[in-house]
């Protein structure tokens, strides 16, 4: 029986049993290893474990961003959280920092105060998260605002419709809302690119733990909508337009750095916004209200079997989304909707 010597000089034979079982034996031991190492890669203990990773966050202190900063939280990443409330800040970073200590979690949240519309801010922002740092993963531009809300007329006259969505819809509410929620991002995304690309010579990461730079943009299902029942803010879903466009924008513009810009597009999940008075000292929002302008067709899991005690999306669909995004090597552009299939039954361009 002959038996090929790989790249060496000359082929070798195998002359007994013995010999042939011991070659059986190798080659089995060498397979099952390979299989091993293909089921440990796309495991999701490795595929989830943030160790090492350091994100930047704004808007974390509460609603989508308490939900995203808790997830990294756990799963063991560096998280800077921006936000303008102090004290919210503060009671955050304690309350799951604490928890974070008593299941042996490394990782931690440090708050950073600070309002994220200007380009100076950005600036000094990137510079102080810089202090702290020699490296970024990820950069969520999550925190938004919504103003400028009207009331639908009730009559098809051109009076009332002047009435409601002009006489009652102040400039400064359409600056505001496009500052924070479309402009800021675009200053932010520019002064972290440094500490982003300075992620890459890290070695995108520790061995089993590589994971892309990338900037993630919180956007909307409004984003899309044509029914502005999904929303009742012109100046919100005209900021969430933009931010949903710039995405795939500077995803493209940002192609030779090697740095990804993805997006969220949320439809109803509990918060502040969308539930005014609703978040509590932790961040947490809650309510007991079950009917909105809009209709969300996709039910969660019932209450009695673990389901959110909220209405609409969930923490746990947030955390799903956003661990998917920080994985995910070939995802570069795209803005994931996770609106419960609202979009479905409201006219949109999505």
């Amino acid at each position: 029986m002959r038996r090929e010597a790989g790249n060496g000089p000359s082929p070798t034979y195998i002359k007994t049993a013995n010999e042939y079982t011991i070659l059986l034996c190798e080659n089995l031991l060498q397979n099952t290893h390979l299989h091993s190492n293909i089921l440990n890669e796309v495991h999701s203990s490795g595929l989830h474990d943030l160790r090492g990773v350091v994100a930047v966050l704004t808007g974390g202190a509460s609603g989508i961003g308490n939900m995203i900063a808790t997830t990294l939280l756990s799963n063991g990443a560096t998280v800077f959280i921006i936000d303008r409330n102090q004290s919210l800040l503060d009671n955050v970073t304690k309350t799951y920092n604490e928890a974070a200590q008593k299941t042996n979690l490394r990782s931690r949240l440090i708050g950073i105060v600070g309002d994220i519309g200007t380009k100076s801010e950005a600036k000094r922002l990137a510079e102080e998260v810089g202090k702290h740092t020699p490296y970024v993963t990820v950069l969520f531009n999550n925190a938004g605002v919504l103003e400028g809300g009207f009331t639908p007329p009730t009559k098809a006259k051109a009076a009332d419709f002047v009435d409601a969505f002009f006489n009652n819809v102040s400039e400064e509410a359409f600056d505001n809302v496009l500052r924070i929620n479309a402009v800021g991002p675009y200053w932010l995304t520019f002064a972290f690119l440094p500490l982003l690309e300075k992620w890459k010579e890290h070695g995108y990461g520790e061995e089993g733990r590589r994971f892309p730079p990338q900037v993630i943009m919180t956007s909307s299902m409004n984003g899309w909508t044509k029914d502005s029942d999904t929303a009742r803010s012109y100046p919100y879903i005209f900021s969430k337009s933009a931010i949903g466009h710039a995405t795939a924008t500077l995803a493209r513009e940002l192609l030779p750095l090697g740095i990804r810009v993805n997006g969220i597009a949320p439809g109803l999940f509990v918060s502040g916004m969308s539930v005014p008075g609703s978040t509590d000292e932790f961040g947490q929002s809650h309510t007991d209200r079950t009917e909105f302008d809009f209709k969300i067709p996709v039910s969660q899991l019932p209450k009695e079997l673990g389901g959110p005690s909220n209405v609409g999306g969930s923490r746990r669909d947030i955390a799903s989304l956003v661990l998917f995004l920080l994985s995910n090597w070939f995802v570069n552009g795209e803005t994931v909707l996770i609106d419960g299939g609202s979009l479905l039954v409201h006219a949109s361009s999505y």
